[in-house]
């Protein structure tokens, strides 16, 4: 994936284009000045040649204009300075007399208007015809021919002749090749070094990125710089990506300090599933053994009461395996909801007479509470009972002798609200972030082994709803929530 720029760096690109074109318009511009200059000084410097052939030279007489001396003449002038062309001109600019090769020579005529602006003092350079090309145009130099004090035509030296031209385009050629490889290697360099400062600038958020997610310890999580925030549309790839990595490393660190504390709170839960194992195991172990040994010896009560003691250990025993049995099955998805609508009401009736004779051995008073028209509820009843029994056998073992459990439901919006109460000691603050998590921290710990309000908090989870413990003085105050019937 390749990041796209951003406007800082697009102005930058813009920049060194607009340089790079002013450059190259610099360059074009001192290249026309200097040929210009060149041609100043070479029509400056042979400003008089033509005035001199005309005044040195009988070229013309009252017949016309006597070829054989303009050969002979021109011949010698270009042996000697090749660089020159002469031409001998009518007062129309039409070209008489030349020592042109045969098949060079293509214009018969050559304007004469830059002929008169040389001659009146116009700024130089002045370009004229060239009458060995259709198109050229080039520096010359031109002086009136006078023939009996008449006007006849002019002389015609073009400066920049065809041989030195051939010679100037050759080395000329030479010399462009030479420019264009030292340019071409100069753009090339500076392309390159452009190139790695823009692969550099752009690729650095890229590496910052690499570098983090390689320094990424889920065990010491760095600290993420602030983001911009993502505007609706983003086209930053890049910035996309940052956003998805500092989510995806926070979310991983949430969930690796939730695992981490799941795994301590299993640990601390078999700890003490294995401390409460070993208290009742050891008792009932020990009666079995004074029985086994001492049978001979014990009275007919004595027998029955260690009987009786190793039954209810038994018994303890099997509870605690049972309420393990249901967490792990809770836990791992294998219970299945039967989803049924019924009146809450009624089950808890029946919930409370399982509970009337434990109440009133301890002389406690155990009553609920509701509205008339409560709406009926959908749930599983077996596991809703077993949220109340939990709830309930919770109650009245932290309730004092002689004290008060109660069960109150209430209506809410799309629930139907359960409270159970009691005035026994309340739970200690210091364990109530943890009450549904740490049974080895509960000072509320029943028969077996603290597990029952886990079991409940997952089967509360089941209905998609949640328990909690309200704070309450005295006493203990737990709160959760069942669905309506078409909520």
């Amino acid at each position: 994936m390749i990041p796209r720029l951003r406007l800082w760096q697009k102005l930058a690109v813009v920049f060194c284009a607009l340089l790079l074109l002013c450059s190259l318009a610099l360059l074009g511009m001192q290249m026309r000045m200097a040929i210009r200059h060149e041609q100043e000084v070479v029509q400056r410097l042979s400003l008089g040649l033509a005035g001199h052939i005309a005044q040195r030279s009988e070229l013309m007489d009252t017949a016309g204009m006597r070829e054989p001396a303009v050969r002979a003449l021109f011949g010698q002038l270009m042996a000697v300075n090749p660089s020159v062309e002469v031409y001998l001109l009518d007062d129309q600019g039409r070209v008489l007399g030349h020592d042109a090769p045969r098949g060079h020579l293509h214009r018969d005529r050559v304007d004469v208007a830059p002929l008169k602006a040389l001659l009146a003092g116009a700024a130089l350079p002045i370009l004229g015809d060239d009458p060995r090309s259709t198109h050229a145009r080039k520096v010359f130099s031109v002086a009136p021919l006078v023939v009996q004090g008449r006007a006849a035509g002019y002389v015609y030296v073009v400066l920049v002749g065809e041989q030195r031209q051939m010679l100037a385009d050759d080395l000329a050629a030479s010399s462009q090749w030479r420019t264009m490889l030292w340019s071409a290697a100069v753009v090339a360099t500076l392309g390159v070094l452009a190139g790695l400062v823009a692969f550099y600038w752009v690729t650095r958020p890229l590496r910052e990125l690499t570098r983090r997610i390689q320094s990424f310890d889920i065990d010491a999580p760095i600290a993420l710089p602030s983001l911009p925030p993502l505007r609706a549309g983003e086209r930053n790839e890049l910035l996309i990506l940052e956003h998805a990595h500092a989510q995806m490393a926070r979310r991983l660190a949430d969930q690796w300090q939730q695992l981490r504390q799941q795994d301590l709170q299993r640990r601390e839960l078999v700890a003490n599933i294995s401390h409460d194992l070993r208290t009742p195991l050891a008792s009932l172990h020990g009666y079995l053994e004074t029985l086994a040994m001492k049978d001979a010896l014990l009275s007919p009560e004595e027998r029955r009461r260690y009987l009786g003691i190793a039954l209810a250990q038994s018994s303890k025993v099997g509870g605690l395996a049972r309420a393990l049995f249901e967490l792990a099955r809770l836990e791992h998805g294998q219970v299945q909801l039967q989803w049924e609508v019924f009146a809450l009401p009624e089950l808890l009736q029946d919930v409370l007479q399982k509970f009337e004779l434990t109440a009133q051995a301890k002389g406690q008073r155990l009553d609920a509470g509701f509205p008339p028209g409560l709406p009926l509820v959908r749930a599983d009843v077996g596991l809703v009972e077993r949220v109340l029994t939990n709830l309930i056998d919770n109650a009245l073992r932290h309730a004092p002798s002689g004290g008060h459990v109660q069960v109150q439901l209430d209506a809410d919006a799309d629930s139907v609200r359960v409270q159970v109460s009691d005035d026994g000691p309340g739970v200690d603050p210091a364990v109530r972030g943890t009450l549904f998590h740490a049974p080895a921290s509960l000072g509320r710990r029943g028969g077996n082994g603290g597990l029952g309000l886990l079991i409940v908090q997952r089967i509360v989870q089941l209905h998609g709803r949640t328990i909690r413990l309200q704070g309450s003085a005295p006493g203990a105050t737990f709160v959760f929530q069942l669905p309506r019937a078409g909520a």
